[in-house]
């Protein structure tokens, strides 16, 4: 039987950074994934899931030695990023600010999750088992015993990546807690008259905000936040029905667009009630799924990964067992404070929002108006946010 010291469950972006950080520490690593990410063609159309790589995302990428092949292929970086509901309060947030070149980057998951494969495949550390599915498995006080399709191994730990409606977290009877936002978001991939690829904005509507995520060339990411029914309705408008749909709905100065693409998705809450329980360890979306206002959700996984990395080089360091249940524990301390903080945030911001009151409306308003009177505390969140 194949014995591992840990097994990765689920081989995306942040499954896939978590089985290379824990290689790094000289770990023997398995990852087990259903189905391997599509090659990269340079002309390809781009996908329409993309993440607002921060600061703290491109440092562990670097460290993984994935973000060169990023780089090469496409990302576009961002330099400022405003957002506003009324024109008098319109706020922006300037990467020279916080002396940096850039607030972050723009990339398709896909690529994101195919440069670590890469070096997934070169790492001499990690076992690749693809296509392959998680049946169950048993674990004890020495290790968990893992029953895949087709063999069964054996680990030390087993690393939930597997996503939001994990299977990992299911099988090991851990809980969550989370709520419905009864809204849905529209991802839109167009082509832009306007070249605006230095900026990413959020404009605040009654029915819920609007954002251009901007893409190499003119290209942007769209994402359009409305009550269900109304996604549902805006998802089966033909592209030059949603082309003008948009341009009606979308501030003056998105410009002319062209769409290319489009897909939908409900907005949730999860979080889980424990990220450890034994030798079971959640990551990424298995432990949070966040409102995605901010674009916080792959880089809250990644974080995450970066505490487990370092609480277990510490181990090792001292000389400790670094799959004690009580090291474990030492991942959770470091993350869930920060998680959750960063989810009610996500959450005020979102409800302060989309409250109808006028006075809450006049709150809201000044509130963002006097960001840009306090430069010190405006560039403190930004930094925050960046990662760094």
């Amino acid at each position: 039987m194949d014995k591992f010291d840990c097994v990765v469950v689920g081989g995306g972006m942040v499954g896939a950074a978590s089985a290379l950080s824990l290689a790094q520490l000289g770990l023997k690593v398995a990852v087990i994934e259903k189905s391997a990410p599509k090659s990269f063609i340079q002309n390809q159309p781009f996908d329409l899931r993309v993440s607002a790589l921060s600061l703290s995302s491109q440092f562990l990428l670097e460290q993984l030695n994935a973000w060169p092949q990023i780089k090469q292929w496409r990302a576009c970086p961002y330099r400022r990023l405003s957002v506003w509901e009324q024109e008098s309060a319109y706020t922006e947030f300037s990467a020279s600010e916080i002396n940096e070149q850039h607030l972050g980057h723009i990339v398709e998951n896909r690529l994101i999750q195919l440069s670590l494969w890469q070096q997934i495949q070169h790492h001499e550390n990690i076992d690749l088992f693809c296509p392959e599915s998680l049946i169950s498995f048993e674990q004890n006080d020495k290790q968990v015993s893992v029953q895949l399709s087709n063999k069964t191994i054996e680990t030390k730990l087993l690393i939930a990546a597997d996503g939001a409606h994990s299977q990992v977290r299911q099988l090991a009877n851990i809980g969550t807690t989370g709520w419905d936002y009864q809204q849905a978001a529209m991802l839109i991939n167009v082509e832009t008259e306007l070249s605006q690829q230095e900026i990413t904005w959020q404009h605040f509507r009654e029915t819920g905000p609007v954002a251009m995520l901007p893409m190499p060339g003119n290209h942007a990411s769209l994402v359009w936040y409305h009550a269900k029914e109304e996604i549902s309705r805006l998802s089966n408008l033909s592209n030059p029905q949603l082309q003008a749909a948009i341009l009606e709905a979308f501030p003056a100065k998105l410009g002319n667009i062209k769409v290319i693409d489009k897909a939908s998705f409900p907005l949730t809450r999860r979080h889980a009630n424990q990220y450890q329980k034994n030798r079971v360890v959640l990551l990424g979306d298995a432990a949070h799924t966040i409102n995605p206002l901010a674009g916080q959700g792959v880089n809250l996984g990644f974080k995450d990964v970066k505490a487990l990395q370092e609480v277990v080089a510490k181990a090792i360091g001292e000389g400790k067992c670094w799959h004690d249940v009580e090291v474990l524990a030492g991942y959770e301390k470091a993350r869930r404070r920060d998680n959750l903080l960063m989810m009610t945030a996500m959450d005020m911001l979102y409800s302060g929002f989309s409250h109808p009151s006028g006075l809450i409306k006049l709150f809201r308003n000044t509130g963002l108006f006097m960001t840009n009177k306090f430069p010190k505390l405006k560039n403190k969140a930004l930094a925050y946010a960046c990662g760094i």
